[in-house]
């Protein structure tokens, strides 16, 4: 990992196997590049109206850089619990620190890019609930972020389907189908 202006950068992430069960490390673009199975986190931070605060990922990321997708999501550092990886990514990301998270649920999925990069993650889903507004965001990381109800995100996923991220559809189908 790095230091950069007090903020850590991710170098290498965690390799697992299909149980989840660490296998190894390996540098973050390298292991996209190869496709290799990884842990990851993502997180849906809903508000006391029960919309959900998704953000547009800046344009200039590694994959899937404009698009629309959950609250934050990330990757734990070799040797860090994924709910203290959540928490900090959250407080990275959005500047927000007192938000209590719970895990939900953990999937599977893969998915291959036209940069030639491949998500192959295990993704560990974490809830939340916070009415503090606006985020203070990390604008190398979210270009725009928006409060959404669940029935006007699902209905713009089904209207505009490729303007979302591959993992937060599958989210949303876990969370709201």
């Amino acid at each position: 990992m790095v230091l950069e202006n007090e903020r850590i950068i991710i170098t290498n992430i965690i390799l697992v196997n299909k149980k989840d069960q660490e296998i190894g490390q390996k540098e973050k673009m390298q292991s996209h590049i190869d496709g290799d199975l990884h842990r990851a986190l993502s997180i849906q931070l809903y508000n006391s109206n029960g919309d959900l605060l998704i953000h547009k990922r800046a344009s200039s990321k590694y994959h899937c850089g404009g698009l629309w997708t959950n609250t934050c999501c990330s990757h734990p550092f070799p040797g860090e619990l994924t709910i203290d990886a959540a928490k900090r990514r959250l407080y990275e990301e959005l500047g927000y620190k007192q938000v209590d998270l719970a895990e939900k649920f953990v999937f599977q999925y893969k998915a291959s890019f036209e940069n030639g990069l491949t998500e192959n993650e295990i993704d560990h889903v974490f809830v939340g609930h916070t009415d503090l507004n606006p985020p203070e965001i990390d604008q190398k990381e979210i270009e725009d972020y928006e409060w959404m109800s669940i029935d006007e995100l699902k209905n713009d996923m089904q209207n505009s389907h490729s303007k979302y991220t591959v993992w937060f559809k599958e989210i949303m189908k876990y969370l709201h189908s």
